[in-house]
């Protein structure tokens, strides 16, 4: 398998260094991580769809104006999973499986941009996002993103565990080397996305953190991402507690597991140098990025 990383989703908020920790202006940087998979027999696979095309096109029919002002979120079509897909010579047509974290409207919106895509999810998201109870459910969760999906396949955490969490194995249609690994607490249905490598394992883990240095053993973050994570939580003892097992397996040696989550810039800039797929957006260095070594 080759892996892209790719960012589907470009957000400047502002406060700067509040949100990410290395910007110097005014507005941060976020990202929208996503992957997409060269498999050998399956086509590609896309991990999370960021902000869609019909997002960027009629983003206050399809978003809240609520995130798209907080969040400030770049409205362009060159962060689209779909033109990314395309400028490394692909069909979307090509896009066989897409298999989410979660379905909130940063994760979700280019779900109808690969409308031949068999879409993998944890049963409990759908059906928690189908019910939209409350002023953040209303708002994270938007239907029209998805109401055109055709083909679904719903999971139930019941496989054998994996390094000591719950997952889903046997994806229908995807090679054995991709799980779906829960990790309830930002959403009860939310998951995090495993990819068994040469190298060794690749974990997405989404929204299960926001902030490079929560996996740190002396853990830390930034006072904007701290604050949207409470905001957006469902079950806080759970997320905490999932981030506490997280931070157990990314500094244990032993287990060859790198972990990164949805929205944070240096671990995206790390993984893309890392990647024989690196293929960057555009050729200046991104607004406050200049300056970071990403370790």
């Amino acid at each position: 398998m080759r892996i892209h990383h790719l960012n589907c989703g470009c957000m400047c908020p502002v406060g700067g260094r509040i949100w990410d920790g290395v910007s110097r202006g005014l507005t941060g940087h976020l990202v929208c991580h996503c992957q997409l998979i060269e498999t050998d027999r399956d086509g590609l696979v896309l991990v999370d769809t960021g902000i869609g095309a019909r997002d960027v096109d009629d983003p206050y029919e399809r978003l809240s104006p609520l995130f798209v002002h907080v969040n400030r979120i770049q409205l362009e079509h060159r962060y689209t999973a779909l033109e990314q897909v395309k400028s490394l010579g692909f069909s979307p047509r090509d896009v066989r499986h897409i298999v989410l974290t979660h379905l909130d409207f940063d994760h979700a919106g280019g779900l109808e941009d690969f409308p031949d895509a068999t879409v993998h999810i944890l049963r409990a998201e759908l059906e928690e996002a189908e019910v939209r109870q409350g002023f953040i459910h209303r708002r994270r969760y938007r239907p029209e993103q998805w109401d055109g999906v055709r083909d679904w396949r719903f999971y139930d955490p019941t496989g054998e565990r994996w390094f000591g969490f719950g997952s889903v194995r046997d994806l229908d249609g995807l090679p054995p080397e991709i799980l779906m690994i829960p990790l309830p607490g930002h959403t009860m249905g939310h998951a995090g996305i495993a990819i068994d490598t040469p190298e060794g394992w690749l974990l997405n883990a989404g929204d299960a953190y926001f902030h490079r240095h929560e996996m740190d053993e002396d853990p830390s973050c930034t006072p904007g991402l701290l604050a949207y994570q409470k905001l957006m939580e469902e079950n806080r003892p759970l997320r905490l507690h999932n981030q506490e097992r997280l931070r157990e397996l990314a500094n244990d040696s032993r287990s060859h597991v790198r972990i990164f989550c949805s929205h944070d810039p240096v671990e995206l800039e790390a993984l893309q140098r890392l990647s024989t797929g690196w293929r960057p957006l555009h050729s200046e260095p991104m607004s406050g990025m200049q300056a970071y070594s990403p370790a």
